[in-house]
């Protein structure tokens, strides 16, 4: 399992300037987005910190808090970060997210999360368990 903040600094490095720099709204999604697949495709979580149901979706409120001062403005990428602190396991899903999901704005990542049951079957600060991201994506993978 990794930390969190690994997991985010390797977001924001990874995005292509095509899809847009990544805002800390949209790092939030993104973080949500990789856990979920990270636990339907391998029974286990990407990383250990929460994520909670908040007004413009899911919000991993400690990767949320260390970014807050970007405020809208793009998340700057991280200087000689080293992508192997990520076991390839992990990277690959994260790699695929990115690759599906980055490709979207923040603000259309957000909409679609307040479709989808984890953020829409929580209310304000609830905590969006492992047990309700697994139970979704699992049906939004092909049987493996």
């Amino acid at each position: 399992m990794t930390n969190v903040q690994l997991v985010a600094k390797y977001i924001i490095n990874q995005n292509s300037p095509d899809d847009g720099d990544v805002s800390n709204l949209k790092l939030q999604k993104l973080l949500y987005y990789c856990q979920g697949f990270h636990l339907a495709l391998n029974r286990s979580p990407l990383f250990t910190a929460i994520i909670e149901h908040w007004d413009h979706g899911p919000v991993v409120p400690e990767s949320y808090h260390e970014y807050k001062h970007y405020g809208k403005t793009p998340i700057p990428a991280v200087p000689c970060f080293d992508a192997n602190c990520i076991n390839d396991e992990s990277r690959s899903v994260i790699d695929e997210v990115l690759k599906v999901y980055g490709q979207f704005a923040p603000w259309k990542l957000r909409d679609m999360t307040h479709n989808e049951p984890p953020w829409a079957n929580t209310t304000d600060r609830e905590e969006i368990t492992h047990e309700m991201l697994l139970k979704f994506f699992k049906t939004r993978i092909k049987a493996r």
